[in-house]
């Protein structure tokens, strides 16, 4: 994540870092495979729509389907809930690929990221 925010032009010190954990931290669920904690999902989940403010999976664990099936699993509920889904994404970031693979559309565009909606 760390060389997606320096390319962006977006603070990487520690209070900079602090501030993203922090921020939407009631929101943040951890990403278990077995007993191993190996990433993080922070999704608000109000009545209309639901935001992804991050979806994070430890570098060792990136590549094998797992960020697809904790967001798969997300948009099947978005589904049942009738409510689109929205995120942002850093310009450069390959993630990107997978958001689209899974429906995610471009709305609009900054300097930096992407603001993407999913709508079932």
């Amino acid at each position: 994540m760390t060389e997606h925010l320096q390319r962006a032009g977006m603070p990487i010190d520690d209070e900079a870092h602090d501030q993203r954990i922090r921020a939407h931290f009631d929101d943040a669920m951890i990403v278990c495979e077995g007993d191993d904690a190996i990433g993080l999902l922070k999704v608000t989940r109000a009545t209309d729509a639901w935001h992804v403010h991050q979806i994070q999976i430890l570098p060792a664990h990136q590549g094998r389907g797992i960020g697809e099936a904790v967001l798969s699993a997300l948009l099947n509920d978005a589904a049942r809930a009738h409510v689109p889904v929205s995120l942002s994404v850093l310009h450069g970031n390959p993630a990107r690929r997978l958001y689209e693979r899974l429906g995610f559309r471009s709305e609009s565009d900054t300097e930096t990221s992407a603001s993407m909606v999913w709508r079932a």
